[in-house]
């Protein structure tokens, strides 16, 4: 810890973070799970990154998208589970002030452009059902990167602010922080003063990166389902109704846990609870978009397939 120049108090220089569990048996268990999930997840979105990169029949505006969310997951995946892996088998659990800071950062950054991802990603699908015939024309390369470095900028502008106003705070102990890494609302509890300024900011910045998207992604499912409904042939309506199916069940594990830690007043904060919902956006999430976007995708399965043939010639 250090002293505030002209105050009596002083101000923590490391955060101790206390994960999950001290029990030594418990902790081998988590670590052996939560490696298999890291691993899986790093591995399942490299070979979603890597198959869109050789396969030039996914050369399209949807794997292009596919392909940077399974960036993001690596990215906020990396960020908070080898830490935590690390402190269930070291004793010190400790992180300091300026990794504390970056932690923060990085993640919300990546969390709040994969948030705003789904919502170009949403209206990737709404121009390809809606309007198949000028698909390529509407989303052209242009107008892709253009939608692609929009989330970047509004993500990483949003997190900047996040992070700079609860970091700015003045911590003066406890240092102990009841999560498995630095996550906004965990640290702010332990902030000295009164945080009301920041919850109001905090809410302004839920409103524009979580309900805005959120009321988006619903807008854009209304007009597919009705476009769905007006097609003919069964085969192309199956079609078109699972490819949606998947981006609605990565959105909800990743939109669900998120709002609650984030809309939830104050006076209902509950630390362990949420650690746990914490782990579903965070890792799960992650670990899910290769399983989703893999298993119920035949042009993904005969990429994978192509590749491995030509690994065995």
């Amino acid at each position: 810890m250090w002293m505030i120049p002209g105050q009596n108090q002083t101000r923590v220089s490391e955060f101790i973070l206390l994960g999950f569990s001290s029990d030594p048996t418990t902790k081998s268990i988590l670590f052996s799970v939560f490696l298999f999930i890291y691993l899986s997840s790093v591995i399942g979105n490299g070979l979603i990154i890597l198959l869109v990169c050789l396969d030039k029949r996914l050369h399209t505006p949807m794997y292009f998208f596919l392909c940077i969310l399974a960036m993001l997951d690596m990215g906020y995946v990396s960020t908070t589970m080898p830490q935590m892996l690390v402190h269930l088998l070291a004793h010190s659990h400790t992180i300091s002030f300026a990794g504390c800071w970056i932690q923060m950062f990085v993640f919300g950054a990546l969390a709040a452009t994969e948030s705003m991802l789904f919502v170009v990603m949403s209206y990737d699908r709404y121009v390809a059902i809606c309007y198949p015939l000028h698909y390529t024309v509407i989303l052209n390369w242009g107008l892709c990167i253009r939608l692609a470095a929009g989330p970047c900028v509004c993500g990483f502008s949003s997190a900047l602010l996040h992070t700079f106003f609860t970091m700015s705070l003045p911590y003066c102990g406890p240092n102990i922080v009841n999560h498995y890494f630095c996550e906004g609302p965990s640290v702010l509890s332990l902030a000295c003063i009164d945080t009301h300024i920041i919850d109001i900011v905090d809410q302004i910045l839920i409103v524009l990166m979580c309900l805005i998207p959120i009321s988006l992604i619903v807008a854009s499912y209304v007009h597919i389902a009705k476009a769905i409904l007006k097609i003919k042939s069964t085969q192309a309506r199956f079609k078109a109704f699972s490819t949606c199916a998947s981006q609605l069940t990565v959105v909800t594990f990743f939109y669900g846990p998120s709002s609650y830690i984030y809309m939830r007043p104050n006076s209902s904060y509950s630390p362990e609870r949420d650690k746990q919902i914490s782990l579903f956006y965070n890792s799960f999430t992650a670990l899910l978009n290769p399983l989703v976007y893999s298993l119920r995708n035949k042009d993904i399965k005969r990429a994978f397939l192509k590749v491995m043939k030509h690994g065995r010639m």
